[in-house]
């Protein structure tokens, strides 16, 4: 049995008594009652990156978007989590945490305002002097809301006291300041090849792969506690932000750069059948680097050869093999110009592809940190009339569920927009 890397999260109990950190929720006029009552608040995939990272202890605020009111303050009683209670909100947000009330529950009005002047997001967790203005804003709406008579009152105590345990915290941040979402487009430009707080692989290896891209695809399909696997795990970028992201995780690698990295042939992967949530493949683009002194290694194999594309291709067939119905694969590959001939090689690894996957889509993915990419090689490929390689490919394909596909024609009814004149 392979070994994969459990959801482990190593937090030192001192920071979880000495740092404090804020976030967001958000309801309307329909979801509030049950956040408020259940004592259980919730979102949607989109924010699942922010969720995870919340532990017990951490305070939460809940922003009505419908009446641009801030609810606070709440403490976190659990770990951020998915589907901890599956049913809740009818299944449609299942990122949730428990919490419970700090005193009394205070509503702070134009919570909008409050949030752009301070610079807040849902994705953007609150620290330090940020934190602090907006306790202070509760304890000062509470004396407001106490001095004209209202029912809703606020206990200083709890809250003057959390104001005070963070002003003299010394601890350092132990969460980034925004947390990536996921991108919108199909063209991406990461200009780190890691994020956070942590590396994801080491920056330093021959065509490692920029953490943001995997980042991306973890999140778009798959939920935690998925099995992710990496056939071809280079300095261990997978592996990384899988353990981050609260997924499993098996990484393969032929000459194995780290001791996580099971030493293992792409061409023959030893997992069952039907038993993998996504595959993601940073494989060789030919022969121009020297990846390893293993025989067997693909990367040894130019990609102006058809071999190189028929020993892929074997890699496809394990891929497709070990991937469950209707999950995803992402292959990152970037073509070759080399002494005056260009081989597409994404072409080339697409049309192979689709002899197995039902293909998604085409990510865009920009080259950064390109020996290449320098005033002595931009000047000669503007004088011998030639392009470096700006870009690659990221193919995102699925495994078919079984079920056939209707061949029947599709009619779309597109909106036209008039041209300016």
């Amino acid at each position: 049995m392979a070994k994969v890397t459990q959801l482990t999260e190593k937090t030192l109990k001192s920071d979880r008594q000495s740092l404090i950190r804020g976030f967001i929720f958000a309801c309307t006029r329909k979801s509030e009652r049950e956040s408020l009552e259940g004592l259980l608040f919730a979102t949607e995939r989109l924010y699942g990156p922010v969720v995870i990272r919340i532990r017990p202890g951490d305070l939460i605020f809940l922003n009505n978007l419908d009446t641009n009111v801030l609810h606070g303050v709440f403490r976190a009683v659990s770990d951020g989590g998915f589907r901890i209670e599956p049913d809740a909100f009818g299944g449609r947000y299942p990122y949730q945490v428990r919490v419970e009330p700090v005193g009394e529950v205070v509503p702070l009005p134009n919570a909008k305002r409050m949030l752009n002047k301070l610079e807040v997001q849902r994705n953007t967790p609150i620290f330090g002097e940020k934190l602090v203005q907006v306790l202070n804003a509760c304890v000062q709406e509470g004396r407001l809301s106490s001095a004209t008579g209202a029912q809703t009152t606020v206990t200083k105590g709890p809250i003057a006291s959390l104001v005070e345990t963070i002003r003299n915290s010394h601890a350092e941040a132990d969460i980034q300041a925004e947390i990536s979402l996921i991108e919108a487009t199909t063209f991406w430009d990461f200009p780190r090849q890691s994020y956070g707080l942590t590396p994801k692989g080491n920056n330093k290896y021959a065509g490692v792969t920029p953490a943001l891209i995997i980042y991306n695809m973890v999140w778009r399909y798959t939920d935690p506690g998925d099995l992710v696997v990496d056939p071809m795990c280079g300095s261990g970028t997978t592996i990384d932000v899988c353990k981050e992201e609260k997924r499993r995780v098996i990484g393969y690698d032929i000459s194995p750069a780290r001791s996580d990295i099971i030493q293992n042939d792409a061409r023959k992967i030893p997992l069952d059948s039907n038993s993998v949530d996504m595959v993601f493949i940073d494989s060789p683009y030919g022969d121009n680097v020297r990846y390893s002194e293993h025989p067997d290694d693909i990367g040894h194999i130019s990609s102006e050869s058809e071999e190189f594309y028929n020993e892929l291709e074997k890699v496809m067939c394990e891929s497709f093999r070990i991937l469950k119905e209707g999950k995803a694969l992402g292959w990152l590959i970037g073509d070759q110009w080399v002494r005056n001939r260009f081989t597409p090689v994404g072409f080339k690894i697409y049309e192979r592809l689709c002899k197995y996957f039902e293909p998604m889509d085409i990510v865009c993915v920009s080259r950064r940190g390109q020996y290449s990419h320098t005033g002595m090689w931009l000047n000669r490929a503007r004088r011998l009339n030639f392009y470096l390689r700006g870009f690659k490919y990221l193919i995102i394909a699925r495994k078919p569920s079984g079920e056939p596909r209707s061949e029947k024609a599709r009619k779309i009814e597109w909106t036209y927009y008039q041209r300016g004149r």
